[in-house]
């Protein structure tokens, strides 16, 4: 299907700030399920986008403003046609050796309550990679129920045992690790046609790598494969690594930015 994709995200100064630098990781890659139709990302104040390639491969631009900001508000927009590829991603490159995302971090360590429910839901399974990963994701979504968190640590998210699906994406990626199977975070956008409400975050499920097939992803709040209602944003091995927006302004404040995100269906392509 075809999405049309509007991501805002606006800050408010008071006092003014003095400048501000941002880091922006909201332009999606094309692979064999994503094609991006059009994309672009406007910012309301004078600057210029600067263009790179992060380790991962993401792409990723960056802005520095100077002088007095009551506000500023950064828009990506586009189309992105998606097919369903049963979670599978192919057709992209990858920078890293595998071994890499078995490495743990902050946001994804996992502790002996984690460990002990990924060793009972693993000894459970049948002995095929794709089963055991199967039965990781029915399990925690049986687990963990959805709802906000201030904390999106896996160790967190599995003890209050609830969590948005970014912190169920990190248990899920914590305990798959546990188990010796390379996994990572990836954000990005979900199409729910029963809402008609603006989302105030990016969406985020994991992925998982299995010899033989490559890269599945695999998200534990829907207890889906990505399908053609997923747009994938950008990986890391945690969510601060895929945020889609991190920066900082100069001024004697904290400003929380205030996100809406609407996805849409955009219409058959031709």
């Amino acid at each position: 299907m075809r999405l049309r994709i509007v991501h805002e995200t606006v800050y408010a100064f008071d006092p003014p700030a003095t400048g501000a630098i941002q880091t922006l990781r909201l332009t999606p890659r094309g692979h064999d399920g994503q094609f991006v139709v059009n994309w672009r990302i406007e910012v309301d104040h004078d600057c210029r986008l600067a263009g790179v390639l992060d380790p991962f491969g993401n792409m990723v631009q960056s802005f520095t403003t100077e002088g007095k900001l009551d506000g500023l508000t950064i828009t990506a927009l586009g189309e992105v046609e998606t097919h369903d590829m049963a979670g599978m991603v192919r057709g992209q490159s990858e920078r890293f050796p595998i071994a890499v995302f078995l490495r743990e971090t902050a946001l994804t360590q996992s502790d002996t309550a984690i460990r002990s429910f990924a060793q009972a839901i693993d000894a459970a399974a049948p002995s095929d990679p794709l089963s055991r990963l199967h039965a990781l994701m029915d399990g925690l979504h049986d687990e963990i129920a959805p709802g906000e968190t201030a904390d999106e640590a896996a160790i967190a998210t599995f003890a209050a045992k609830t969590g948005d699906p970014r912190a169920m994406a990190h248990v899920f990626i914590a305990a798959a690790r546990h188990l010796g199977i390379p996994s990572r975070y990836a954000s990005g956008y979900l199409y729910r046609p029963e809402t008609t409400e603006p989302a105030h975050a990016e969406h985020g499920w994991a992925e998982a790598f299995i010899d033989g097939v490559g890269w599945i992803g695999f998200d534990p709040s829907t207890n889906l494969c990505p399908t053609d209602s997923y747009v994938r944003l950008a990986i890391g091995l945690d969510r601060v690594a895929a945020a889609p927006v991190r920066g900082a302004a100069y001024g004697d404040w904290s400003a929380v930015p205030k996100v809406s995100i609407r996805v849409s269906e955009a219409g058959a392509a031709k």
